[in-house]
């Protein structure tokens, strides 16, 4: 039987693939990063490099993927330790640090996830909070 801890660890690792869209990435088969192809390339010939695919929400880049399911484990661990933080056997000084960390766990993931979105469909939301 395993413990509980494998048992969380083996939900967060199957939920990081999930959203990061693994299965996607494997049938596609995209490339890691993109190519900005609006822009001249330098006096070498490079082209600047871009890891979130524009205007395509149906499409990804792996590493915007995996930059997005990171930054959704991280708000979900945050809401985790925000959860852990109410046992009433916490010390006060620890029950302190866990909400600074659990609110900045939640707060850091969710705003990047909007800076993502932003990118990638510069015109969603447009005229709402943001």
């Amino acid at each position: 039987m395993p413990s509980p801890m494998q048992v969380f660890a083996l939900v967060m690792l199957t939920y990081f693939f999930v959203t990061g869209g693994v299965i996607y990435d494997i049938i596609n088969e995209p490339p890691s990063i993109g190519k900005c192809m609006r822009q001249t390339t330098d006096e070498r010939g490079n082209a600047k490099p871009v890891a979130i695919m524009q205007y395509r929400v149906n499409g990804q880049y792996i590493m915007e993927g995996l930059a997005a399911s990171f930054m959704f484990s991280l708000g979900g661990l945050g809401f985790i330790i925000l959860d852990k933080c109410n046992n009433p056997l916490t010390p006060k000084l620890n029950r302190i640090m866990m909400l600074g960390l659990g609110f900045a766990c939640v707060l850091i993931g969710f705003m990047a996830t909007r800076l993502f979105m932003k990118i990638k469909m510069p015109s969603y939301l447009q005229g709402m909070i943001g």
